[in-house]
This record gives C-alpha cells, sequence and structure tokens, in this order.
C-alpha cells in the first residue's frame, strides 16, 4: 500500500491540464484512472499492458452490444465495460508520466485503440438496430444512418483534435496552464465518452435507447461543426 500511496501522491502532481476536458473526465474519469495508474505501478505493469487491460474491457462491451440479445442486464454489462475500458484508457497515460513519460510506440498506440474503440462501438449499434429491429423500432431502415452519422462526427471530431493538437505551437516551457472553465465542462459533457457509455443503461429499453442515442448523435454533429470551425480559425492564425 505503501507504494500505491506514494505513487498516487506523485500522480496528482503529475496531472495534465483540465482545459477542453468536460466534467465527467475531470472529476470522475481521471480520478479513477489515477487510482488505477496506481495500482499498475504497484504490480510493475507497463502503460502497453494497461492499454491492452483497457482493449478487454471495451471491446467485450463492443461484442455484447452488436451479439447480445437486448435486455437491462446486457445495457447495465455493457456500460460497465465501456466505463471500466474508458477509466483504464484514462490509467495508460498516467502510467506512462508516473514511470518518467511515454513513447512514441505507447502514443500510436493508445490512439489506434481508441480510434478503434469508436469506430467499432458505433458499427455496433448498427449491427444492433439491424438485427433487433422490432425492440428498437428500426424497421424503418432509415435509423440505420443514424449510427453511420454518429460514427462520422465521432470520428473526424477525434482526428479533427488529435491533428490540430499536432500543427498548434507548444507551450512555452514553464508557462502557466490556462485555467479551465467549469461552463465549458459542463457544455461538453455531451460529446464525453463516459457520458455517452451511460446511454447503454437504457440498452433494454429499445426505442428509449434509440432516441437518447440519436440526441447524442445530433449533438456530436452539431458540436464537430462548432470544433471545425474553432479548430480552422486557430491554426489560420498560426504563422511558420
Amino acid at each position: 500500500m505503501g507504494t500505491i500511496g506514494t505513487a498516487l501522491n506523485e500522480l496528482r502532481s503529475a496531472q495534465k491540464s483540465a482545459k477542453g476536458v468536460s466534467l465527467y473526465s475531470r472529476f470522475v474519469n481521471r480520478p479513477v484512472g489515477r487510482y488505477l495508474a496506481a495500482g499498475a505501478y504497484a504490480v510493475r505493469l507497463t502503460p502497453n499492458q494497461v492499454t491492452f487491460i483497457s482493449v478487454a474491457f471495451s471491446f467485450t462491451a463492443v461484442g455484447g452490444t452488436a451479439l447480445g440479445a437486448p435486455s437491462w442486464t446486457l445495457g447495465l454489462l455493457i456500460w460497465l465495460g465501456l466505463a471500466v475500458g474508458f477509466a483504464f484508457d484514462s490509467a495508460d497515460g498516467q502510467l506512462a508520466r508516473l514511470r518518467g513519460g511515454g513513447s512514441p510506440a505507447g502514443e500510436w498506440l493508445d490512439h489506434v485503440v481508441d480510434c478503434a474503440k469508436i469506430t467499432a462501438l458505433h458499427l455496433a449499434v448498427l449491427i444492433a438496430f439491424y438485427r433487433h429491429p422490432a425492440h428498437f423500432g428500426t424497421t424503418d431502415h432509415a435509423w440505420l444512418l443514424v449510427p453511420l452519422g454518429f460514427q462520422l462526427a465521432a470520428v473526424v471530431t477525434f482526428f479533427g483534435g488529435l491533428l490540430t493538437e499536432k500543427l498548434k505551437p507548444r507551450p512555452t516551457p514553464g508557462a502557466q496552464a490556462p485555467t479551465p472553465s467549469t461552463l465549458r465542462a459542463v457544455a461538453l459533457l455531451p460529446v464525453d465518452h463516459g457520458v455517452f457509455c451511460v446511454v447503454f443503461l437504457l440498452f433494454g429499453g429499445g426505442t428509449v435507447f434509440r432516441w437518447a442515442y440519436t440526441v447524442l448523435g445530433a449533438a456530436a454533429v452539431l458540436f464537430l461543426v462548432a470544433f471545425l470551425a474553432k479548430w480552422f480559425r486557430e491554426l489560420s492564425e498560426v504563422r511558420r
């Protein structure tokens, strides 16, 4: 426990900036990931091993979404798998910082896994809608466009945000991190992966899940438009 306690203390002072991070990620996912990272450090796991633990939880949930018979119990298990996988996704980066910094290969693996998870999860919902039209009220195949649109918005947002960070000038070493906005953190909740995971608790509710998923999909599209405008404006001001 002494090792875990020491790791937790070091991690509290080695957190990434909270700027642009939603309330859920700041106050739920990152703190849970901190405990997981400290535990992983105590048993001498590597960041890549923690990433694969995240993969196991996340993709088990994805498989359940695509192949399972919809029910309230399955929805609970899907949410649990996604939420735990998301927490381990936070833990791998924190563990890397605790061990003195990550590697390009580790960062590459983390981003590839994140992209695969985003793509596969919406594909799994599409499969569920197709396999169980009576349960989800998707006998009109036009509803199958919803997961495709949601997937497009999620993947472009992920890639656009990642590329923007790579193209923007690096902060001056030693510069004070900007103060995070609570209002912005609340506003970002609809496009936070942790909040998205919660919708699967409604998986047994059929049309209730379909509508909740659709509302989040519409929010993802609206946020994408806003993000693209913001990122393009910021990069237009960059002079090489």
